[in-house]
């Protein structure tokens, strides 16, 4: 990781400046704001990656995900972990989801949870996580985190994903 990479806590000044930085990315239109509420609330935490003072990336810390599995062994989830194009390959993914794995071991916990979508286009994901020590859950795909049936038909894309976790 580059030595000039600070990850912090999102703040209120990075609400819009993450909604500027994700235009093209997140179709939500307040999605951040929505966020910052769950941050208030202590359900998630969005964790801000920057490089001399420009956005570089973010990821969320979810302590109540939607995936029932998870959700039901209090298992956090990393979501939306997010770097830009021209800041990738500089260990800012593996870094950001090094702090959600921190604030997993600072909240008492055993496990952390990840999806990845299982298009090609999230290919370098998939190996990242694997790399990273994570394991398929066993569930099979799921579409928006809930499991899907043998011969349904779901769009390719990134509400399609293959759940995984990992032993802190």
């Amino acid at each position: 990781m580059p030595v000039s990479v600070s990850i912090h806590q999102m703040t209120t000044e990075d609400v819009g400046r993450l909604s500027l930085f994700a235009m093209g990315h997140v179709t939500e239109e307040h999605y951040f704001v929505d966020s910052w509420d769950e941050q208030q609330e202590e359900r998630r935490v969005v964790l801000v990656a920057e490089l001399d003072g420009s956005i570089a990336g973010y990821v969320h810390y979810n302590r109540r995900p939607k995936y029932q599995p998870f959700r039901s062994l209090q298992i956090p989830e990393i979501q939306d972990l997010y770097v830009d194009h021209k800041f990738r390959r500089m260990g800012i993914g593996r870094a950001l989801i090094a702090a959600c794995e921190d604030l997993a071991r600072a909240d008492g916990i055993q496990e952390i949870g990840i999806g990845v979508g299982v298009g090609s286009n999230f290919g370098n994901a998939q190996k990242l996580y694997v790399g990273l020590g994570f394991v398929p859950d066993g569930a099979g795909a799921v579409f928006e985190r809930a499991p899907i049936s043998v011969g349904e038909v779901r769009p390719v894309d990134d509400r399609l994903c293959l759940m995984m976790f990992k032993s802190l």
